[in-house]
């Protein structure tokens, strides 16, 4: 019978701890860099300012908060190299590359800012040309950090490159109550432990007091 009740006792704390690993889930908010393929995107496998694509190729920017590259949300719309670069006529020694800027939604803001309306580019740049050139000649002023990562293309975010963000959004800074350590386990966390660990030993005592 005690050890019934001790796994009665487990099987009502497991949920709590449970629920605190889901609370501490967190993500990083970037710009997500995706290739074209007919209608479907590939997440790209080097960085725009290595990628050289060829004349007709479609690549795709999305800004969006993710774990990693395999939950990562990819550039919305369906219009491909035809249709985003139907206006630009081909020219000797150059080379055409479509460009997807989806800027997210609001969800996966920084505090404060609104993401501009997803907008395509079509541009043109010689045929040796990177993508990060590419979208360079159409999408000004683009954001770097030292380890050159693409922080804000457009501007957009003002501020902020890569940081890691509660996968929730975050409230205002205004909204936010003072924690003393954001590391330990939370206050409604070990009271739920301590009320378990109280129904617990209440069982087991009443299980001896029967024997």
């Amino acid at each position: 019978m005690i050890r019934r009740a001790t796994v009665l006792v487990l099987a009502a704390l497991l949920p709590l701890l449970a629920g605190a690993g889901q609370a501490q889930a967190a993500g990083y908010r970037y710009w997500s860099f995706w290739e074209q393929d007919g209608t479907a995107w590939t997440y790209a496998t080097q960085g725009p300012s290595l990628a050289r694509p060829a004349d007709g190729d479609v690549h795709g920017f999305r800004f969006s908060v993710s774990e990693n590259s395999g939950d990562a949300a990819e550039p919305r719309g369906t219009a491909g190299f035809d249709t985003i670069c139907a206006k630009t006529p081909a020219r000797d020694g150059m080379k055409r590359v479509a460009l997807v800027i989806d800027f997210g939604t609001p969800a996966d803001a920084p505090s404060g800012e609104t993401p501009p309306a997803g907008r395509t580019a079509c541009a043109q740049v010689p045929e040796k040309a990177t993508t990060a050139e590419a979208l360079a000649a159409v999408a000004k002023p683009l954001r770097y950090d030292a380890n050159a990562l693409l922080c804000a293309i457009s501007g957009y975010p003002e501020r902020g490159c890569g940081e890691q963000v509660s996968a929730e959004k975050d409230p205002a800074p205004a909204e936010k109550e003072p924690k003393a350590d954001d590391s330990g386990p939370s206050v409604g966390l070990l009271a739920g432990i301590a009320v378990v660990a109280v129904l617990g030993a209440a069982a087991i005592w009443q299980v001896r007091r029967r024997a």
